[in-house]
């Protein structure tokens, strides 16, 4: 159990118990975390954590909005600081990379939402995630066409499925052989590999 205080500001709290979920997720099968393992985290009672989410359902779907909003961002701030079209979805690539090889409970929680039979909120924002992040794909690989440095023919839409599946890719890898940091050694192989296939003709 950590020790943490027991008085903190509302919005104080419910960040910590977004980051005690992505902790533990890293370490256990997210279907099987339950409130008291949150709550032992965080050195709560099941009663105080409540107090600030009525249900373990909320609690997920804050955690869900947390990973979208700070995955959307980081891949933006790369984006944005980069030289060309497709410098910006190299950035993006390596930004999305070293997310998860910070934070390795959060493709677990994704995979594990999708999975899900019924229609929850967490479920739909994990969804309009991936839509979020697919729209922003395919604007830079039609500036990338636009400007000749991606194929003129190429299918934006299944390249953008296909930038995520390739990272998908490499995180299921990573997480099989137990090791998420070294995700960070591939990615640049990998994306060269990608890059070439949606590249202009020479």
């Amino acid at each position: 159990m950590n020790e943490r205080p027991q008085y903190m500001p509302a919005e104080e709290r419910r960040a910590a118990t977004v980051q005690a979920v992505v902790d533990l997720a890293a370490e256990q099968n997210p279907a099987e975390i339950t409130t008291t393992d949150i709550a032992d985290r965080m050195g709560l009672t099941q009663g105080a954590l409540f107090r600030h989410f009525p249900t373990k359902g909320a609690i997920l779907e804050a955690t869900m909005s947390w990973v979208s909003e700070r995955l959307l961002t980081s891949v933006d701030k790369a984006a944005a600081g980069a030289s060309s079209p497709t410098a910006a979805l190299e950035a993006m690539f390596m930004a999305h990379v070293d997310f998860v090889a910070k934070h390795p409970g959060v493709p677990r929680m994704l995979f594990g939402e999708l999975q899900r039979p019924d229609e929850t909120l967490a479920k739909r924002l994990v969804q309009t995630l991936i839509r979020q992040y697919e729209q922003r794909l395919r604007r830079l690989m039609e500036a990338g066409k636009a400007q000749d440095e991606l194929d003129a023919e190429l299918n934006v839409d299944a390249a953008a499925v296909l930038f995520i599946g390739t990272i998908q890719g490499l995180v299921m890898q990573s997480l099989l052989a137990g090791k998420v940091r070294q995700i960070r050694r591939d990615a640049p192989a990998v994306f060269s590999i990608y890059r070439r296939g949606i590249g202009a003709a020479e």
